[in-house]
């Protein structure tokens, strides 16, 4: 980290997002110049064909501070899913979620715009569902005991309410996570209904690389972390379900106290991701979740050896590489959204100390898949409801007290 990091936290299975002031809130005075990963996303290659317009990314989250300069206009009327906590005005409120919609969609403020940060996709329009609490929200421990449906309930509500592409910034990647049924199905649900499904791969990379949900739920394109070298970034999981990398180090976003923070996090990477699929669905909107998913890994840049490994998955993702490959792929057969065999998928890749249930647990789908779910739900189901205390808060890494509401930004 290039600075001390104040913690922007959000949760019910989220990621956390390590926070720093990043500069004045004027781009001309080094905010837009510090945005590294629209030039590692090419993006201005890619806004030649598209910025997103149509398109409405669905970001399940803290909540969105609708009025900030950088998104007013592209926030649209959403849902709470907690129904109680903090409210705006107050400190502990939506500020993971507002990153994570700036990094989206931000259109910038001022004069010709050019103060402010810019998204990836600064045309698309934001559904905010609030699913999670803040990490200083003095009610996160009751949204953690009462509100632990509310994920699986945001998706579904996300992919009836017009959403394209659904953002995850947030996870479970505690020791004992494990597969939510009623979370995998509404997974499902929304795949099938052509919205495709983005999560962060999760922040475990230095405490033993623990599986993450929902980003391990088949069809889920889920974003590991890279600093501004291309390299991976330490804390970012290494996991068999890794789809692609995206910028997570150093990353400049908003906040609904006006000024603008340095963040590191897989919650990061997913909204880097989220908006380039946005950007693909505006310009190739007859593509399935599952054609979107195999186009990102098909055009990744900097892929590592072998074509993929669990620390970046396919490479690096390049848009405007996928905009203009997509056209073509509209006419392949898309996989399924299922994994294979023993880690239904290819499998995590060989790394010492890497034991234990969290190896080997994960969703299933069709197949053989559909005999394991029925056993999980059964094997679960006594330990249905609030989501373990041991969550990670994934933007950021920070570990959420005892008490903390279920999951967190990552």
């Amino acid at each position: 980290m290039m600075r001390p990091r104040q913690s922007l936290a959000a949760a019910v299975v989220a990621a956390a997002l390590a926070l720093a002031p990043a500069a004045p809130a004027h781009a001309n005075d080094g905010i837009r110049a510090q945005q590294w990963g629209l030039d590692a996303m090419h993006t201005g290659q890619a806004w030649q064909t598209t910025k997103g317009n149509g398109i409405t990314v669905a970001v399940l989250d803290t909540g969105i501070d609708a009025q900030h300069p950088d998104l007013v206009g592209n926030v649209l009327e959403g849902k709470d899913m907690v129904g109680f906590g903090a409210r705006r005005g107050d400190r502990p409120w939506a500020r993971h979620g507002t990153a994570m919609a700036g990094i989206i969609a931000g259109h910038g403020h001022g004069e010709g715009r050019a103060d402010g940060v810019l998204g990836i996709a600064p045309e698309a329009k934001i559904l905010p569902i609030r699913v999670i609490l803040e990490d200083g929200d003095p009610a996160r421990k009751k949204a953690r005991n009462t509100r632990g449906n509310a994920l699986a309930e945001g998706i579904r509500w996300a992919a009836d309410h017009g959403a394209d592409v659904i953002n995850l910034s947030l996870g479970d990647d505690s020791k004992s996570a494990h597969p939510e049924p009623a979370e995998d199905a509404a997974v499902q649900y929304a795949l099938k209904k052509g919205v495709a499904v983005v999560a962060s791969a999760g922040n475990g990379g230095e405490r033993g690389d623990h599986v993450s949900y929902p980003a391990a739920y088949p069809g889920v394109i889920a974003a590991t972390a890279v600093d501004e070298n291309g390299d991976r970034a330490s804390f970012s999981t290494r996991r068999w379900y890794a789809t692609v990398a995206a910028p997570g180090d150093d990353i400049v976003i908003a906040d609904p106290d006006g000024k603008y923070y340095e963040g590191w996090g897989t919650s990061a990477a997913s909204a880097f991701v989220s908006g380039a699929v946005a950007l693909i669905r505006a310009a190739h909107p007859g593509l399935t979740p599952a054609q979107i998913k195999q186009l990102l890994e098909n055009t990744a840049r900097d892929a590592p050896p072998g074509g993929r490994d669990d620390s970046r998955g396919f490479g690096l993702i390049d848009p405007a590489a996928a905009l203009t490959r997509g056209a073509a792929l509209g006419r392949d057969k898309p996989r399924a959204a299922a994994y294979g065999e023993k880690y239904f998928g290819p499998g995590p890749d060989a790394a010492e100390g890497d034991s234990g249930p969290a190896a080997w647990v994960g969703p299933v789908a069709g197949g053989l898949g559909v005999a394991l779910l029925a056993a999980g739900v059964y094997l679960w189901r006594g330990r249905r409801g609030p989501l373990p205390e041991a969550v990670t808060q994934l933007l950021g890494g920070r570990r959420v007290p005892p008490g903390g509401a279920p999951g967190g930004p990552l």
